[in-house]
């Protein structure tokens, strides 16, 4: 099979980038040959003989919305001289505007206009202007992307809900892969609180982007009020970020640890007792998954992509995200039962090595031979799910 991915990154610290990344290598373990137009790979895929590096340099331009303009022209321009060389063309949402035999969904920007949490409804300027206009145009990309696709691929069940709702895609022609986990760098385990500046007692992890109320760190904090003997690390960089005051302001100084951002969030996953993380607005929680792998219980909420998998055996997933009192309420009983975390953790350990990076690539691959194959032998253009077998492509 030659296989064409056009996308920005194909590095593993990046969660589309990580993605792509290991289905590269699963093309490669099965003998395939891969063309990736992409802005970013990784060194050790530019030297795999089976890889073919199509780079367009467009780091040069100011703004991400015209690097991102001019690498969809150029790669359209590309594809529209060597799309006969492809037995198969995967694209990630509106990244070209030259047509994929396969969309897959990472975001959906037509959804994400409309949250009540987008940076153009928190910031009245000239800052929240672009990202409404890099939204705007996005969608209308998008939209004209996921339509003219046979097939798409949404990483999470909200991700296909949005496609469905917000782009009108036949849910038929949608099948859901979830992102991956790293289960040899994500592990349970035991680490040195003291070492890591960690605090001692029971204490619950957040990790993000705490510079937007997106994440939703402010209700974690809120919460944390009312369950008195529960510490909090907070791992995000904190410049501009409102939330120190914000804990200061709920007195919470004593409790709550803003650590920075850390490069070992998976040691600190091995030192904590539970993660928390009710993010507002979320394709696909890469980080959920990384604490479930470390054997963590874990609370988020439904707003949140990816929580589907966490089942009540690993943790708690919030109706809705902005409930303080629920929140304090799954953080209180985490707080005070030792054996109630630790079966939940094991439970969530479970689960995410049933979702390992490995695992979620291999199924890229098996759908795309069986659609090379269709092509080639029986000239099938039914590609719902419905006409393959349901174990390769249902869930997750």
């Amino acid at each position: 099979m030659k296989l064409c991915i056009v996308t920005p990154y194909v590095i593993k610290g990046d969660g589309q980038g990580r993605a792509n990344y290991e289905i590269v290598w699963e093309a490669i373990r099965r003998g395939h040959h891969v063309t990736l137009i992409a802005r970013k790979v990784a060194p050790e895929l530019q030297e795999q003989k089976l890889v073919n590096w199509v780079h367009f340099d467009v780091e040069k331009f100011p703004t991400a919305l015209l690097k991102e303009m001019v690498f969809s022209s150029l790669s359209a321009t590309w594809l529209s001289k060597h799309r006969h060389q492809f037995d198969l063309v995967q694209v990630y949402g509106a990244v070209t505007s030259a047509r994929g035999d396969i969309n897959t969904s990472q975001f959906v920007h037509t959804s994400w206009r409309r949250s009540p949490v987008h940076t153009a409804r928190i910031h009245s300027n000239l800052y929240g202007f672009y990202h409404w206009a890099y939204s705007a145009l996005n969608a209308y990309w998008e939209k004209r992307a996921f339509q003219q696709a046979a097939l798409s691929i949404a990483v999470s069940d909200k991700i296909k809900q949005e496609l469905i709702t917000d782009l009108n895609i036949d849910s038929e022609r949608i099948h859901v892969i979830h992102n991956g986990v790293d289960v040899q760098e994500f592990f349970p385990g035991v680490a040195d609180r003291q070492k890591l500046g960690l605090p001692s007692g029971v204490t619950a992890l957040f990790a993000g982007d705490i510079r937007t109320n997106r994440k939703n760190l402010d209700t974690v904090l809120k919460a944390i009020v009312k369950v008195p003997n529960l510490n909090l690390v907070v791992v995000g960089s904190t410049e501009g970020s409102p939330y120190p005051q914000l804990a200061a302001s709920l007195g919470l100084s004593e409790r709550v640890h803003f650590a920075g951002y850390r490069r070992d969030i998976a040691e600190v996953m091995r030192a904590v007792d539970l993660f928390v993380f009710p993010s507002r607005y979320e394709a696909c929680t890469l980080v959920l998954f990384e604490a479930m792998a470390s054997g963590l219980p874990v609370i988020t909420a439904t707003s949140a992509g990816g929580a589907e998998l966490v089942t009540p055996e690993c943790g708690f997933v919030l109706s809705d995200s902005d409930d303080v009192d629920a929140l304090a309420r799954a953080l209180e009983i985490l707080e005070g039962d030792a054996s109630l975390r630790a079966k939940m953790g094991r439970a969530a350990h479970a689960v995410a090595k049933e979702n390992t990076w490995v695992s979620k690539a291999q199924r890229y691959i098996d759908l795309f031979e069986v659609l090379v194959n269709d092509k080639h032998h029986s000239n099938c253009t039914d590609l719902s799910p419905s006409a393959r077998p349901s174990a390769m492509f249902g869930g997750a």
